[in-house]
């Protein structure tokens, strides 16, 4: 009986499969040091993309599947035809003027301004996009986290898409110094508020 109930538990052991925790592995922002202003943010740059109570994806207002975020999202960040209600793209030159005609200049930002003009051209713009992701205290928790991972693989994608157009690379096979230049250009720039009410959309 001891060696069938050994056998028992080695047979549930091996055939039994354990949950694993879903989560978001984010690097968090180093802390704030002293009083800082809030941002002044052009209504424009800010995508806002809601989820409300009874877990339905709202954009600007209309309803949306999940699958219709990430696509939105890249061109919200892109602005391909110059949309004034989509992302405003400063270019990289006067984000460079910009930087140097500060009273103390960023001289890390410089040299990033600098790279990309030489390394991938004068041309490039940086967007000032900011996905900004609002949802219900009563969310489900796995909504969340399908909306996160669109989101998040927009901006995945995007950086992705100009790698393959540079250097003929995938992003995540870039030197660090070459993923530096792509995500000052893409950065990740999503804002998450404290869940709250939301009224349904």
């Amino acid at each position: 009986m001891a060696d069938i109930a050994f056998l028992l538990l080695i047979f549930f052991l091996v055939t039994t499969t354990m949950d694993i925790d879903t989560g978001i592995i984010r690097r968090l922002p180093p802390p704030i040091q002293g009083d800082v202003p809030p941002m002044e943010i052009n209504e424009r740059n800010v995508f806002v993309v809601l989820v409300n109570k009874d877990n339905q994806v709202a954009i600007k207002g209309s309803l949306v599947d999940v699958e219709m975020i990430r696509g939105q999202v890249k061109e919200f960040f892109t602005n391909p035809t110059g949309n004034p209600k989509l992302s405003e793209q400063i270019p990289v030159q006067k984000r460079l003027d910009e930087e140097l005609s500060k009273e103390e200049p960023d001289m890390t930002k410089v040299e990033t301004f600098k790279a990309i003009i030489e390394q991938i051209g004068p041309d490039v713009t940086i967007t000032k996009g900011i996905v900004s992701l609002q949802n219900d205290r009563v969310t489900k928790y796995k909504v969340y986290l399908l909306v996160q991972n669109e989101i998040v693989g927009a901006i995945n994608e995007l950086r992705d898409e100009l790698a393959k157009q540079v250097w003929d690379k995938p992003f995540d096979n870039l030197p660090e110094h070459q993923q530096e230049l792509i995500r000052t250009i893409y950065p990740f720039a999503i804002s998450e508020a404290e869940p709250r009410s939301l009224k349904k959309n």
